[in-house]
């Protein structure tokens, strides 16, 4: 099995959630007393979170290019980043390895083509869900309509990621609040919801949606496995 190379800190309640996967999948495809060989680099969340605020992606491309650079010479032969709204700086990772790096939104959106889901909603951070590098690249390469919730379901959602799921808070309250984002998504034509944020699986579970969820942080852990066994 190669090694994966994961950019982590973003928040380090998903990256631990992200290390768990890893190993439960590899256990689970190679069985025995096997688990996933990895290396984990925690950025500093604090920097990060201030570069988004102040807009200057400049100095998070930077960053994430430098985290993937030491992965790299410690040994990864797969680079991955675990979180959604980092990717809007991957094109920087990708310029600064030569190992190959997978991108969290093409496990999503094939796990979505193969479901036959052609219309889909999305939460996340309100960078994922207000940018255009990840609806962008659903419609570019999955050839995926989607859909955002409106501009005070957002706030709401955007919110609830920074001031508690980053901290390890799972508030039942907050619960509810994406529900009826995810309805409101549902009643504009949704098929399914992806969790496109890495700590939303810490708050919304399949049977807490009325759409069928996508959790883009088990589909990009899965993805990452599969490419170590069947790479090595």
């Amino acid at each position: 099995m190669k090694t994966i190379g994961v950019i982590g800190g973003m928040s380090w309640e998903s990256s631990a959630e992200y290390y768990r996967l890893l190993n439960r999948h590899a256990k689970a495809r190679l069985g025995g007393h096997h688990n996933a060989r990895s290396l984990l680099l925690t950025v500093d969340f604090a920097e990060v979170e201030a570069n988004q605020r102040a807009g200057d992606w400049h100095a998070l491309g930077e960053q994430m290019a430098d985290a993937a650079r030491r992965l790299e010479r410690g040994g990864a032969d797969l680079v991955i980043l675990a979180t959604n709204t980092m990717h809007r700086v991957c094109e920087s990772i990708e310029q600064a390895i030569t190992v190959p790096f997978l991108h969290i939104a093409d496990p999503t959106g094939a796990a979505l083509r193969a479901a036959g889901v052609e219309r889909v909603g999305l939460l996340g951070t309100r960078y994922t869900m207000e940018h255009t590098f990840y609806k962008g690249r659903l419609r570019e390469r999955h050839s995926l309509e989607t859909l955002v919730p409106d501009e005070a379901e957002r706030a709401d959602v955007h919110r609830i990621i920074y001031d508690e799921l980053c901290h390890g808070s799972v508030d039942s309250a907050s619960r509810k609040v994406y529900q009826r984002a995810i309805d409101s998504l549902a009643a504009r034509g949704a098929q399914a919801v992806i969790l496109g944020c890495t700590e939303i699986t810490l708050l919304i579970k399949p049977e807490d949606s009325s759409l069928l969820v996508f959790d883009t942080t088990a589909l990009h852990a899965q993805a990452a496995v599969e490419w170590a066994i069947e790479s090595a």
